[in-house]
C-alpha cells in the first residue's frame, strides 16, 4: 500500500525562513532558488523491496507517503518526484502512487505559494547485454498531478533489466525464507506476494495505441524511440532525463552515448536534461581508456594507463599470480585466455576467474582520478562525451545533444534528498549486502575455489543465471554516496514555475549541499542570459558567475519538526537527523570553468575538444559569495560553437563512501556493504561537495549582436 502522509503543514514562517535562505546573501535581486530531488524509488521498486528485507540489512517497508513526509519533514525540500522501477511497477500501484501525491500537494498547500510541490513519474530502466542493444535508465517525470492527465500506467523497459526488477531474487530462494526467518516471516510472505502480483500481470497487446490498451497490463517500450511515442500518443506534458550513464554495475563494456544522438532515440523536447550526480556518483567526467577496445575480430582487452586498469587485464593478473610453476609459456596462454574470456563475457567478466574476491579485483574499472566516480565507469557515456560527439549523416549538419543539468539522490528507501548531512551509510545510501556470512551464501552461492586457469561463460551461460548474480555486486558499495539535489532558478514556488523552469534549462546540479550558483552570459546593453540559454555572438563572449556554500548542519532537527513528526516516526523516517542549517556558510574555494567545442567533423578526437578546467578562478577567504568574470578571446578566432559551464566547489568536508575502496599500497579497503563493515561505520573521508551549472551554449554567428536568444523552451 502507498500509505497515507503525515497531514501537519509546515508553520509559514519555515517556509519563509526557507525562501530567504535560498535567496541568498546575494538579496533579492538574485532570484528565488528551489532545491528538489527527482528520482526517488519506494518499496513499489522490486530492488527497493529486497533491499527493505532483514536479510540484507533492511529496515522494513518504505512505501510512496514516507517520500511525501522525507521531503517535507526532514529534507525541508521544495519538490520531489517519485519514480518506481516501471518494470515492477503495476497498474494498481502506479495509480496508488498517484493517489498519494494528489494527498501530498494538498497538505498545507497555497497553490501559488506551496510548501512542497510533488511530482509523478517513473523509471524506465532498460539493459543491453551488448552496447549496441544497450540505451540506458530514463526517469520520466510529469508536469501535472490530474489523474485524468496522466498515462493509465507505467511504460517499462524489456528483456534482462526487466525479468531483474520484476523478480529481484531466484524465485526458487523465497518460498524457503520464513523458515529461516520464522519470526521475519511476514515480511518475506509479502514480498513473495508482490512478486506473484508481478507474474500474474500480462503483458500488453503491441501495435497499438497506448491509450487504447486494456488498463490492467504490463507496458513496454524497447527503445527510447518507442518510448517518446508513447508519450506521444497519451499527450502528456513530460521530460525525460537520462541518468546513470556511466554507470558500469548494468552498463556494457564498450558501450557509447553516439546512437542515442540519432533523431529516432532523442527528442530534444522531452531530454531536456541529463543527471549529472546521484547517490550511485558523477557521470560527469569524460576519459580516453575504455573496458574493452575495438579489434579486427571484435572487442579485444586494452592495456592499463597510470590512471586506469582495465578489469580484463586484472583477470589476466589474477590468473598470472596463480601460476605457481607452471612454465612460462604455459602461463602467459592462461593469462590471455583470461583477459580474452573476461571480454566475452561483457558485465559477467568477473565470474570467468573463479575463486577471485573483491580485493583480487583491487581498484580495476574505476576512474581512479574522477571525482566521486561511478562504479566499473564508462566514459563514452559521460555528460562530456555526450555534449562534444556530434551525428554526423546523410550530408547533413551535425546534430548534438543540447542538455542542462541536475543532480537527484536515487535512493531506494523513499528519501528524497539525503545529501543534507553525511550520516547513515547504510540508511542514506544504497549500500547493503547480506546480514551475516550464511545469508551471503544462500544468496550468492558459497564461493569457488581458486582455479589455475579462467573458466568461459557464455551468453546463453550468462542469461540463464538470475540477474543479480551475473552482475558484480560486492565493490559497488563502496561507491554508494547520500544523494545529489537538482536546483531550479524558478520565479516562483507552484508546480508551474519550478516545471518552466526545468524546461527552460535554469537548473543546476549539487552533489547534495545546498550550494547557491549562478552562471550568466553578460550582454552589457541587453542584461544577462542565464545557465541553460543558447545565445549567438561573432564577438568575445563574456560570463559572470556567482556562488555561496551551503549552510554548516547543525545536530539533530528544529524543534518544530520533532514536536510535529513525534519520536518514533522522526528516528524512522529521517534517523533523528533533519535539515537543520546553522548561521554559518561553508566557504566556496573555487570555481573552475569547463569549455567544450561539439564536432564539426566525425574524425576530430574527443579529448581535444574538452577543455577540462579551461579556466580555474580562486575565491578569496572573506565573504559569502564568490563572485568572478569570465571571457573567452579565442571564440570569434575559432568559428564554431562553443558551450561553456562552471562547477562551484565547496572547502572540504567528510562524506559517506568519498574514499570508495579506500586503496593504497598495501591494496584496497572496500567499505563492505554487508556484515564485514560494522553497521555504524559511516566510511567517512574528505569530499569536495560541489555544484555544476548548466552550460551555456554559444553558436558562432559573425553577424549576429552579443546574443539575441535565450534558450528557453516552449
Amino acid at each position: 500500500m502507498a500509505g497515507e502522509a503525515l497531514d501537519r503543514p509546515l508553520p509559514v514562517e519555515l517556509v519563509r525562513a526557507r525562501a530567504e535562505r535560498q535567496r541568498g546573501p546575494a538579496g533579492d535581486a538574485a532570484g528565488q532558488i528551489l532545491f528538489g530531488d527527482l528520482h526517488v524509488h519506494t518499496t513499489f521498486s522490486g530492488d527497493a523491496f529486497l533491499m527493505s528485507l532483514p536479510l540484507l540489512n533492511g529496515e522494513g517497508a518504505h512505501p510512496p507517503a514516507d517520500a511525501c513526509d522525507f521531503a517535507r519533514y526532514c529534507a525541508d525540500l521544495d519538490f520531489f518526484a517519485l519514480t518506481d522501477h516501471a518494470e515492477a511497477l503495476t497498474p494498481a500501484h502506479w495509480r496508488e502512487s498517484v493517489a498519494l501525491l494528489v494527498q501530498c500537494n494538498a497538505i498545507g498547500n497555497d497553490p501559488d505559494d506551496p510548501e512542497l510541490v510533488a511530482f509523478a513519474g517513473w523509471e524506465w530502466s532498460q539493459v543491453g547485454i551488448t552496447p549496441d542493444l544497450h540505451f540506458g535508465h530514463k526517469n520520466v517525470i510529469f508536469r501535472e498531478i490530474d489523474p485524468a492527465a496522466l498515462p493509465a500506467r507505467p511504460i517499462g523497459s524489456r528483456g534482462v533489466a526487466a525479468a531483474a526488477l520484476a523478480t529481484a531474487i531466484d524465485p526458487w530462494l523465497i518460498p524457503l525464507i520464513p523458515f529461516y526467518e520464522f519470526e521475519q516471516r511476514q515480511r518475506y510472505l509479502d514480498l513473495a506476494y508482490f512478486f506473484r502480483e508481478n507474474a500474474a500481470l500480462d503483458d500488453c497487446p503491441t501495435g497499438i495505441d497506448s491509450r487504447e490498451l486494456p488498463a490492467e497490463c504490463r507496458e513496454d517500450a524497447v527503445t527510447p524511440q518507442e518510448l517518446f511515442e508513447k508519450l506521444d500518443q497519451w499527450g502528456a506534458d513530460a521530460l525525460v532525463i537520462p541518468h546513470g550513464t556511466t554507470w558500469g554495475f548494468y552498463t556494457p563494456p564498450g558501450y557509447t552515448w553516439d546512437k542515442q544522438i540519432a533523431g529516432e532515440h532523442d527528442d530534444p523536447e522531452r531530454q531536456r536534461l541529463v543527471e549529472v550526480f546521484s547517490g550511485h556518483g558523477s557521470s560527469e567526467e569524460h576519459r580516453p581508456w575504455r573496458a574493452v577496445t575495438d579489434g579486427p575480430h571484435g572487442p579485444v582487452c586494452p592495456e592499463p594507463t597510470d590512471a586506469y586498469e582495465p578489469c580484463c587485464w586484472r583477470a589476466g593478473e589474477i590468473i598470472r599470480a596463480r601460476c605457481g610453476d607452471v612454465a612460462r609459456e604455459s602461463c602467459e596462454r592462461r593469462v590471455t585466455d583470461a583477459r580474452a574470456a573476461y571480454v566475452a563475457a561483457g558485465l559477467g567478466g568477473h565470474l570467468t576467474v573463479p575463486g577471485a574476491t573483491a580485493i583480487d579485483w583491487g581498484a580495476c574499472g574505476q576512474c581512479t582520478d574522477c571525482f566521486a566516480p561511478t562504479f566499473n565507469t564508462r566514459p563514452g557515456g559521460s555528460v562530456q562525451y555526450m555534449l562534444a560527439r556530434g551525428r554526423f549523416a546523410n550530408g547533413d549538419a551535425p546534430r548534438h545533444q543540447v542538455l542542462g543539468f541536475i543532480a537527484s539522490s536515487d535512493n531506494h528507501t523513499a528519501r528524497p534528498g539525503t545529501g543534507y548531512k553525511e550520516i547513515e551509510r547504510r540508511r542514506f545510501t544504497e549500500a547493503t549486502g547480506p546480514r551475516d556470512e550464511a545469508w551471503r551464501d544462500r544468496i550468492w552461492g558459497e564461493p569457488a575455489e581458486p582455479a589455475p586457469e579462467p573458466v568461459a561463460r557464455t551468453a546463453e551461460e550468462l542469461l540463464a543465471m538470475p540477474p543479480f548474480l551475473v552482475v558484480e555486486i560486492e565493490r559497488q558499495a563502496s561507491f554508494f554516496m547520500t544523494g545529489g539535489l537538482v536546483a531550479v532558478h524558478a520565479e516562483g514556488r507552484g508546480r508551474d514555475a519550478i516545471w518552466q523552469a526545468l524546461r527552460d534549462r535554469r537548473v543546476y546540479g549539487t552533489s547534495g549541499e545546498r550550494i547557491l550558483l549562478w552562471f550568466d552570459f553578460v550582454e552589457p546593453e541587453a542584461g544577462h542570459r542565464p545557465m541553460g540559454s543558447e545565445v549567438r555572438s561573432g564577438g568575445t563572449p563574456r560570463f559572470r558567475v556567482r556562488a555561496a556554500g551551503a549552510f554548516e548542519q547543525r545536530p539533530g532537527c528544529p524543534a518544530w519538526t520533532a514536536d510535529a513528526v513525534g519520536p518514533e516516526q522522526l528516528e524512522r523516517l529521517c534517523a533523528g537527523e533533519c535539515y537543520n542549517p546553522s548561521d554559518r556558510r561553508r566557504r566556496i574555494t573555487r570555481i573552475e570553468v569547463v569549455r567544450i567545442e561539439p564536432q564539426v567533423r566525425e574524425d576530430e578526437p574527443i579529448d581535444g575538444l574538452i577543455a577540462d578546467p579551461w579556466r580555474v578562478l580562486p575565491c578569496p577567504t572573506p565573504g559569502e559569495v564568490c563572485v568572478a568574470e569570465i571571457e573567452d578571446p579565442e571564440f570569434a578566432a575559432g568559428r564554431r560553437d562553443v558551450l561553456y559551464y562552471v562547477r562551484a566547489i565547496q572547502e572540504p568536508a567528510p562524506a559517506v563512501n568519498a574514499g570508495n575502496l579506500r586503496c593504497g599500497e598495501d591494496g584496497c579497503d572496500p567499505c563492505w556493504g554487508d556484515y564485514r563493515t560494522p553497521r555504524d561505520d559511516d566510511c567517512l573521508a574528505d569530499n569536495e561537495e560541489r555544484a555544476w551549472s548548466s552550460p551555456i551554449w554559444v553558436r558562432f554567428d559573425p553577424h549576429a549582436e552579443p546574443a539575441v536568444d535565450a534558450g528557453a523552451g516552449p
